[in-house]
């Protein structure tokens, strides 16, 4: 017994020293100023490769800039990623930084509180750097969570070759692209590619309308519940939805057709336009996978005014993923010093060396890319708003309704006040 004794009590003895030197040293790594940035992103070096280098040279970068502050990267593909986050966010373990989207998917992880507000980084060194409108899908009730580092807007492509060969212009109206439309039909050319199938797309079309007629808030204050899907000029926009329908301005069987089929369309001159963000654009500038040819044949035009009203440079659209710091993070500072750095550092170079449009303002005067880029990046610091996807504004139950009654709505399946009339009551529950 005594020899037990004397054993669990040697063995005691060296935990506790054991747990002394841990202590002394965790001591010691805190008083020589060392700090660690926990950051989680999703582009892989395979299948991101050109993304996974510029997060790199930017964390060399700061850590360079950053005496004794390292940055521990870890790197996930898209879904493994948000099964992480989900987890880690369930345990309060988090990383310090971490990449989120906009609107819904926020939401649960701010009412969680495991999100940090970003007010002080937006209105600090950031101050006017964002395209107006990409950063309020990250607000909960007038705090930002979220900084985003990509966007796309929507615009009209065109194929150039086909308007000339029937003495066609960009239409600045919507009255010019109904006569556009009207000269296609006449010579057996579709006018515009659609794949409504996908419904979001036609979601688009209805979008621009009610910007146009109707105002850049209007759509955004009924779905929040500010205003009604009764508004008059939403009714309107679906008018001019089933006006586009009867005029046979879409291909055929539009309601049965995927996007990448209409894209396909497109791209094959089989359609003179299409509607569609600028995700789009590798495939009209940079892709060489797609003939030089009927690259250099393609240009956009902004969403046309509609009886004299609406600001083209008001664009539906949205941002694409961002930046989080978590609200439990022992380096808040250094991981809001390392939020705003990244966000800087991204602009110019995810433009340069990946061909992604920022959510930053871009001076493209200092660049050298394919005049399209440079017409959209100019388009975008000078936008007057930028309209979030409805389906993303709204909740999972409400964009459902939406998404069905866009295609309905198309369809000729119901009235254009049965159309509003569906969103209201969807909104209300």
């Amino acid at each position: 017994m005594n020899k037990k004794a004397v054993t669990l009590f040697l063995a005691l003895a060296l935990m506790l020293l054991a747990m002394v030197g841990c202590s002394g040293a965790e001591e010691s790594n805190s008083a020589s100023g060392e700090k660690t940035i926990e950051f989680m992103h999703l582009w892989p070096e395979g299948s991101s490769a050109k993304h996974n280098k510029i997060v790199s040279d930017i964390v060399a970068d700061f850590e360079s800039q950053n005496e004794g502050v390292t940055v521990d990267v870890e790197v996930l593909s898209n879904e493994q990623y948000k099964n992480k986050i989900k987890v880690l966010a369930t345990s309060d373990e988090l990383p310090d930084v971490g990449m989120t989207w906009a609107a819904g998917y926020l939401k649960p992880y701010v009412e969680g509180n495991k999100f940090a507000p970003l007010d002080d980084v937006l209105e600090g060194e950031l101050a006017g750097s964002f395209v107006s409108g990409t950063t309020e899908p990250y607000a909960v009730d007038g705090s930002t969570y979220g900084l985003p580092l990509e966007l796309n807007i929507a615009n009209i492509f065109y194929n150039k070759a086909i308007f000339e060969k029937y003495g066609l212009e960009a239409p600045e109206t919507y009255e010019e692209l109904k006569n556009v439309v009207k000269t296609l039909k006449e010579n057996d050319v579709a006018p515009i590619a659609l794949g409504n199938k996908d419904r979001w797309t036609g979601s688009m079309w209805y979008m621009y309308f009610a910007d146009r007629i109707g105002g850049a808030e209007v759509l955004t204050e009924a779905i929040s519940g500010g205003g009604s899907f009764e508004d008059p000029s939403l009714i309107k926009a679906a008018e001019k939805v089933q006006e586009l329908v009867d005029m046979g301005a879409f291909i055929r069987g539009f309601n049965g057709i995927s996007d990448q089929e209409a894209k396909s369309m497109f791209m094959n001159e089989q359609a003179a336009m299409y509607l569609i963000a600028t995700w789009d654009l590798p495939n009209y500038t940079t892709n060489e996978e797609v003939p030089q040819e009927f690259r250099d044949s393609v240009g956009y035009f902004k969403f046309p005014t509609v009886n004299g009203k609406g600001d083209k440079n008001s664009y539906v659209g949205g941002p694409g993923v961002g930046m989080f710091v978590a609200e439990n993070s022992d380096v808040k500072a250094e991981a809001k010093e390392f939020v705003s750095f990244f966000i800087k550092e991204w602009g110019e170079k995810s433009v340069k060396d990946a061909g992604v449009i920022p959510a930053t303002k871009v001076d493209t005067e200092s660049m050298e890319l394919p005049q399209m880029y440079v017409n959209v990046l100019n388009d975008l610091n000078n936008a007057s708003n930028l309209t979030l996807y409805a389906d993303v504004q709204m909740s999972s139950d409400a964009a459902q309704v939406h998404l069905n009654q866009i295609q309905a709505l198309f369809g000729g399946e119901v009235t254009p006040e049965q159309f509003t009339e569906a969103h209201e009551e969807a909104l209300s529950k």
